[in-house]
């Protein structure tokens, strides 16, 4: 099995490159793969801790690590997302699985809330998330708020 190489970087810590390469994944994925207009760059980038996951030297996995009360009142995780052509390696449960340690070692706590893709629930609950909203719209896609104690 291939190893990736996951790294957690505040945003000053970020390469030009690196930054490039998350920005870059993003749009490929949410924008286009989702055809989806939205604003991306969020004014929010600069407050988060970013998960990179680097393989063969590239960044092919990504989310976004905020402490409580800069997303929402919990820790919160975001932009989840694996490279399309990555995800045949269940690299997706790896993430969270970083996700959640690095939410946990960096901010103290375990209690993080997530607005998910209604698509994705299951993949969430797998990671112990529960749901704890009713479905709503975020960017014309369903989305749900969910939640980690």
């Amino acid at each position: 099995m291939a190893n990736i190489e996951w790294q957690i970087k505040r945003f000053e810590a970020l390469s030009l490159t690196e930054l490039y390469s998350v920005l870059q994944l993003r749009s490929e994925v949410f924008v286009v793969e989702q055809n989806c207009v939205y604003q991306d760059i969020d004014g929010k980038d600069e407050k988060a801790l970013h998960l990179l996951g680097i393989y063969e030297g590239k960044i092919v996995a990504y989310a976004r690590l905020f402490k409580p009360n800069d997303y929402f009142e919990n820790a919160s995780i975001g932009r989840v997302i694996v490279a399309q052509n990555y995800r045949d390696k269940k690299w997706g449960h790896d993430l969270m699985q970083n996700a959640i340690s690095g939410v946990r070692d960096y901010f103290d706590t375990n209690e993080i809330t997530i607005s998910a893709q209604l698509y994705l629930q299951k993949f969430y609950e797998s990671h112990q998330f529960v749901q704890t909203s009713e479905m709503y719209l975020e960017d014309d896609i369903p989305h749900i708020e969910m939640k980690r104690k």
